[in-house]
């Protein structure tokens, strides 16, 4: 039997049992800056960065045909700052990589939680499948992920067990009916405050 953690809320007892992930032993920084696949002028025509067209036109021009993780990471480099205008908050920081090790788990769905070493840090929900929220999310950071039109929680969190100090583990409550996913999560947030939900708010 693998290992499992209960938690408590309203007298009643959740047993989540341990999902293995499998860490990648490297972290990879600047992960915003292999994104290429526009130059700086066509990212400045998405809605999102509209309001920097007036100065990269200004004070970029030379660098409006060039790839833009290719321009961000000089800007970086030299010391410019502005490159973090074209990132949500948390796209310049360190990843790593990590999946479910565990074939039978790919397709659950439930609520889930985050330790490091002992401590509750995180409570999510997944309504589809855990390949999909973990394999394909939060355990990995493609460069899309780091803009302003990127998705910033998985960029937060993959950088939260990143840099934590104690070994983290993945917990699963397996559920299937969506409503009560919705419910358990929010609820047991409320009851146990994490830390890394707080931050994410």
């Amino acid at each position: 039997m693998p290992p499992v953690r209960v938690l408590q809320l309203d007298g009643k007892s959740y047993e989540f049992v341990h999902v293995v992930l499998d860490f990648v032993n490297d972290q990879h920084e600047n992960v915003f800056a292999r994104k290429n696949n526009k130059t700086l002028r066509e990212t400045l025509g998405h809605r999102r960065y509209l309001g920097l067209a007036p100065v990269c036109h200004a004070n970029y021009s030379q660098h409006l045909d060039s790839p833009l993780g290719e321009v961000l990471h000089q800007l970086k480099t030299s010391g410019d700052p502005f490159y973090r205008q074209f990132l949500n908050a948390y796209g310049d920081l360190a990843y790593s990589t990590f999946s479910i090790a565990d074939p039978a788990a790919l397709a659950a769905r439930g609520v889930y939680t985050y330790y490091a070493g002992s401590d509750l840090k995180y409570i999510g929900r997944c309504k589809d499948a855990m390949k999909k929220r973990i394999n394909q999310g939060y355990g990995k950071i493609h460069p899309k992920n780091c803009f302003r039109d990127g998705q910033a929680t998985n960029c937060h969190l993959n950088a939260l067990i990143t840099a934590a100090t104690a070994a983290v583990t993945l917990w699963l409550c397996r559920m299937d009916n969506g409503v009560e996913i919705e419910a358990l999560e929010a609820d047991l947030i409320s009851r146990y405050a994490p830390p890394w939900n707080i931050q994410h708010r």
